[in-house]
């Protein structure tokens, strides 16, 4: 009889995290952008913090290696695509940001076709790519609320698209050597 997976708090946060993208976007299509705002926040906090206590109480899991990034995707793709169709956040943007979630997606998946191995773990480029795009998507949102906000969107929006196409290039280069590694090690 197989063993159900146990659930801990980590993996229930990025769970939480995805129950949580349709009501953002709920929120953003019915322009309740207070409403959007404050459900965006409690998101990016269930994202910290999941990575926080996975770390110090030692509860990481193969599980939470993929739930937490794919939480993170779901609600940022939502976020971007949902505030380009509105014109609040630039279409450039949101290409350049989904083209690098596919093409990471794609890896994966090649990966797993390939049965290459691979350990899925975001880099530091990753990482600040991940806040920037957060950091985006909140400055849009929060201005609505404080209009001088708007200053610094446009700054903003250039930071994330070149973190975005620098850790997408990174992420190329890395699964091109996963692969090098393994056809170099089947030719021994």
């Amino acid at each position: 009889m197989k063993q159900p997976i146990p659930i801990n708090i980590p993996n229930a946060l990025s769970l939480f995290r995805i129950l949580l993208t349709p009501l953002f976007a709920i929120c953003l299509i019915r322009h309740l952008f207070g409403c959007a705002l404050l459900v965006f926040a409690v998101a990016a906090v269930t994202d910290g913090l999941d990575g926080f206590v996975a770390r110090v109480f030692r509860q990481k899991t193969t599980l939470g290696a993929y739930l937490d990034p794919a939480a993170d995707k779901l609600l940022l793709a939502t976020a971007f695509v949902t505030l380009a169709i509105q014109d609040l956040i630039p279409s450039w943007l949101t290409v350049i940001v989904m083209t690098r979630d596919v093409l990471i997606l794609f890896g994966v998946a090649l990966f797993n076709l390939m049965a290459r191995k691979f350990e899925a773990r975001p880099s530091i480029l990753s990482k600040i790519t991940t806040v920037a795009q957060l950091s985006a998507v909140c400055a849009v949102l929060v201005g609505f609320q404080v209009p001088k906000i708007g200053q610094i969107q446009s700054p903003l929006f250039w930071f994330t698209a070149a973190m975005t196409i620098i850790s997408g290039l990174q992420y190329i280069y890395r699964g091109l050597n996963i692969l090098q590694e393994n056809v170099s090690n089947s030719a021994v």
